[in-house]
């Protein structure tokens, strides 16, 4: 387990990111620990979850639109500069 600094996280993230890679990375401010930076793949092991980016990326189904009631009369008809 590494220990930063809320400091040290700020001053160079890049390392704390490469370190969180092996193992979590408990970030302290005024000494007691706030956070903890973990790999994705640590947290699904932790968690159980195995979403894809695509998975938590995608949206839930919305209400069908009509092309043409959008297009009738819409922003998109105007000219630029006209309001």
């Amino acid at each position: 387990m590494k220990v930063m600094s809320s400091r040290e996280f700020n001053q160079d993230v890049s390392q704390a990111k490469r370190a969180a890679r092996v193992e979590p990375v408990f970030v302290t401010d005024r000494g007691k620990p706030t956070h903890v930076l973990m790999s994705v793949e640590a947290y699904r092991k932790l968690t159980g979850r195995n979403e894809s980016i695509v998975d938590l990326l995608a949206l839930p189904a919305g209400p069908e639109l009509d092309p043409a009631a959008l297009s009738a009369g819409g922003a998109f008809d105007r000219e630029p500069g006209e309001l």
